[in-house]
């Protein structure tokens, strides 16, 4: 392990890690991302994963969360300033941890048959990452995205998703009409302005779930081609957030497996 001092914003390691933070064309050109956080930065080792690169300060060094990254990252670790990081970090007071790591190699074919949701032109990486994060604990193995979806692997998803996309098979930028008339099990689409109760429907089998835009809702194709439900609000509220939509959906799911 080698512990090497980088003081100037100009510096090349530097430029590459702030593109990775702020701009998704040099994500794809790289196939790199960023992790922010010893939270993100551990659940990747433990998946026996690597890390390419790992950024800190000469104070954090000490910390023992850090040590433990450390000791399993076993390469070499750059240090900066305390101004330069917090110029580079988007979570402010957390322990300096910054690692850039490769793109996961995307599965090879989707997978018609299994539990999948399907996130359509979903916009905010709050939302993504945290529908991730319940589609994970639901046992919901095989995501989505469609074109105009907030990119999977960008840092302020991944920092939502908490880890969930480690073990996830991910697939991104298909266009809805591409994917949808290829699948061999049940497909739901959440919508506020149908009547059919999402708890009268039998979910005990493998399904789809569609999710639509913040503002927009679901596609009219997509609520063309698939079982509408609603959420029943005795409180009157016009619609949920997608996230909690979702949630609440796949945790049905979960109850009536049990």
């Amino acid at each position: 392990m080698a512990v090497i001092f980088l003081e100037s914003k100009d510096n090349a390691k530097i430029k590459h890690l702030r593109g990775l933070i702020e701009l998704s064309n040099a994500r794809k050109k790289h196939q790199q991302t960023v992790l922010e956080g010893t939270h993100l930065c551990l659940a990747w080792l433990q998946q026996q994963k690597k890390l390419f690169s790992l950024f800190t300060t000469e104070q954090a060094l000490e910390h023992e969360d850090l040590k433990e990254i450390i000791e399993l990252h076993q390469g070499h670790i750059f240090v900066i300033s305390e101004v330069l990081y917090r110029d580079l970090s988007t979570l402010g007071t957390s322990l300096p941890c910054l690692a850039i790591i490769d793109l996961p190699k995307t599965a090879s074919t989707i997978d018609y048959k299994v539990d999948t949701l399907i996130l359509e032109n979903i916009q905010d990486p709050g939302n993504v990452g945290t529908l991730l994060r319940s589609a994970a604990a639901a046992n919901i193995k095989q995501i989505i995205c469609t074109q105009g979806s907030a990119s999977l692997w960008s840092p302020r998803v991944l920092r939502a998703g908490m880890g969930a996309h480690f073990s996830l098979h991910c697939f991104e930028n298909f266009q809805l009409t591409d994917i949808l008339p290829k699948f061999q099990i049940p497909v739901f689409v959440t919508s506020s302005h149908h009547s059919t109760s999402l708890y009268s429907q039998d979910l005990s089998k493998p399904c789809v779930w569609i999710l639509g835009n913040e503002g927009q809702g679901a596609s009219d194709y997509a609520l063309d081609q698939a079982q509408s439900v609603t959420i029943p609000q005795p409180g009157g509220q016009e619609s949920l957030n997608v996230a909690i939509a979702g949630s609440i959906c796949f945790f049905e799911m979960v109850r009536q497996r049990q």
